[in-house]
């Protein structure tokens, strides 16, 4: 009589043990994306890397000094429209775009110096078409330095070079 007693408390612990793991885990898991959406907006505005590398070739990582840059950047603010995520909404990227080329690269001469009158709206174009691509869900998980390097690599490939080092946002919002 007594096993039969010890198993059926085993079994009821078990039934509680399983129903508690349920709850924790329709608990837990969503504050815990939403503390890591939160780890990463935070690191963006102060411009960490989260994930602790960045990118060959992205940034200032290929050592172009300041008295070898020139950068334009595109006075206005800009507004990019981004895909339709799960919520439906529209969601968009406000900012501040800068370009900053390498003055000693041989394409520099044949692109760079007048890029903003003569490219400005194919530039633009491209960004628009590049940050389209990604949801707000998306956006948030790249974080500011990783849209940039999405769209660095969408520039150089555009202009089949890699006079452009950087693109930079300032005044960056996604909402």
């Amino acid at each position: 009589m007594k096993k039969n007693m010890i198993s059926v408390i085993i079994l009821a612990l078990l039934v509680v043990n399983i129903a508690m793991t349920a709850i924790m885990m329709f608990t837990v898991i969503p504050a815990n994306r939403k503390s890591i959406a939160l780890v990463d907006q935070v690191a963006s505005a102060i411009k960490l890397d989260t994930a602790g590398v960045t990118p060959e070739g992205s940034g200032n990582s290929r050592g172009v000094s300041l008295a070898d840059t020139a950068t334009a950047t595109i006075e206005d603010q800009q507004t990019f429209q981004l895909k339709k995520g799960e919520d439906g909404d529209d969601h968009y990227v406000v900012c501040t775009v800068a370009i900053l080329m390498d003055t000693t690269n041989e394409d520099y001469e044949t692109y760079g110096t007048d890029i903003l009158a003569t490219k400005q709206s194919v530039i633009l174009n491209a960004l628009s078409e590049t940050i389209g691509q990604y949801t707000y869900e998306d956006v948030q998980a790249l974080g500011q330095s990783g849209l940039q390097d999405v769209c660095l690599e969408r520039l150089q490939e555009l202009f089949g070079s890699t006079f452009i080092y950087q693109v930079a946002f300032s005044g960056y919002i996604v909402q």
